[in-house]
């Protein structure tokens, strides 16, 4: 009988694997999305020179003070299109996405989708 799981473990196996072959560079460095049950979290990381280039979170001063929510499709699409707008600010046009082992489904698709919109190339 196989050994039972958590999700947390699951996910963890899961990141590892896409790591393995999943590397930011200067040139396209690596969009990471964390989501929890209330909030959500995206980076983009120069793995090169292990920095983060640019953050946003629904914990971050400027998107509480719009007044939404980071555990629902709509407060995930305004982190995309925030992460996004930075990125591009910063002279980032293309970067690789990393769904850090989660489903791109949901609130993970919706930050994806949202930093396309606003002309990140993913």
């Amino acid at each position: 009988m196989a050994a039972v799981q958590s999700k947390a473990v699951a996910r963890k196996r899961r990141q590892r694997r896409v790591r393995k072959r999943l590397r930011g560079t200067t040139e396209r460095p690596r969009l990471t999305v964390f989501r929890s049950n209330n909030h959500i979290y995206a980076q983009v990381i120069d793995d090169t020179s292990n920095r983060v280039l640019v953050s946003a979170s629904s914990t971050g001063k400027a998107f509480q003070a719009l007044g939404k929510n980071g555990g629902n499709i709509g407060g995930a699409a305004l982190i995309g299109t925030i992460v996004a707008e930075k990125a591009l600010a910063q002279g980032i046009q293309q970067v690789v996405f990393d769904r850090n082992g989660f489903l791109y489904h949901g609130r993970v698709a919706a930050v994806a989708e949202a930093a396309r919109e606003k002309g990140l190339k993913l």
